[in-house]
């Protein structure tokens, strides 16, 4: 019976996971894997403390930090299901069956799928959700990046260094994101935006050979050898059943980060907080360990 289970490993749940070892709180870190979305980001600006640093290399620190702990973190495990049972919640992952007096749920989001003809048949095979990861496997190319947010923009400025043409499939009439950003990728010189675009289908024999676009009406096929989906994220919550949600499937959370289930705790991007940032989640899960601890000191076990 654990004091504490944390579910996730990104900026909340790391934050969180210092927090309570600094508590001396008996701790069990449940998580697919360290540093979440964070890790596959590209350049990070506006860290405090950091004036820059990459997502691989604050996912790295964020693993040092939490190790400089007596903290037992099981990694490449996910969790199936999440209840309430009495006095103790029981955490369900798809290797084992843990227990514990209170919980933080952390989970982070997941690439959202585009569910078009190709897509499934491709993934893996020239079509991913991770510039970061898969940009270098690209060098020389022609890509398409989907999406006119942040994350897009961010995949366009990693690869206006490695590919060779680079189409922004950008559905709404405008580019989002931040100003800055959106200014280096309209600069940059191999890279052409498209606007009011559609994408409707994926297209190849054994690797993406295409990208079937609609764009003012008009249906093209553009001939492209990697595709990079960017079109937002969807909260990992799918296990936590019994725990109100808004209709984006984000947790909801009061200010004390507590959920509508007494002793069960949310931070960071899986929550209804209506900005998602690294510093904000960060913040977040401190927060939210800061509240379990009080829940603890509070109630009888």
């Amino acid at each position: 019976m654990y004091d504490l289970i944390i579910i996730g490993a990104g900026p909340a749940g790391i934050t969180a996971g210092v927090y309570a070892a600094r508590k001396n709180m008996d701790l069990l870190v449940v998580t697919g894997d360290i540093g979440g979305q964070a890790a596959v980001s590209g350049d990070i600006e506006n860290y405090t403390g950091y004036q820059f640093i990459t997502g691989p290399e604050l996912a790295a620190k964020f693993e040092e930090h939490i190790h400089n702990y007596a903290v037992t973190v099981k990694e490449n495990e996910s969790v199936r299901e999440l209840r309430k049972s009495g006095d103790k919640v029981i955490v369900v992952s798809d290797k084992e069956t843990y227990e514990a007096r209170s919980v933080i749920i952390a989970s982070g989001k997941r690439s959202r799928e585009l569910n078009v003809p190709g897509e499934k048949e491709f993934k893996n095979k020239g079509l991913t959700y991770c510039a970061t990861c898969d940009a270098p496997l690209f060098r020389g190319k022609d890509v398409a990046v989907i999406g006119g947010g942040n994350s897009a923009l961010d995949a366009v400025l990693q690869l206006t260094k490695i590919a060779r043409s680079i189409y922004l499939i950008n559905i709404n009439p405008a580019l989002g994101g931040d100003a800055v950003m959106r200014q280096k990728v309209l600069g940059s010189p191999n890279a052409k935006v498209l606007n009011n675009a559609q994408t409707t289908a994926i297209t190849g024999d054994s690797m993406v050979s295409g990208i079937r676009v609609k764009c003012d009406g008009r249906e093209e096929v553009l001939p492209v050898q990697g595709i990079f989906v960017e079109i937002g994220l969807v909260p990992n919550s799918d296990f936590a059943k019994d725990i109100e949600k808004n209709d984006l499937g984000e947790i909801k959370i009061n200010c004390r980060n507590e959920t509508n289930i007494p002793g069960i705790f949310a931070a960071g991007d899986v929550t209804d907080v209506p900005e998602k940032q690294i510093i904000i989640a960060a913040g977040e899960g401190s927060k939210a360990c800061l509240s379990a601890f009080r829940y603890l000191a509070e109630h009888r076990f």
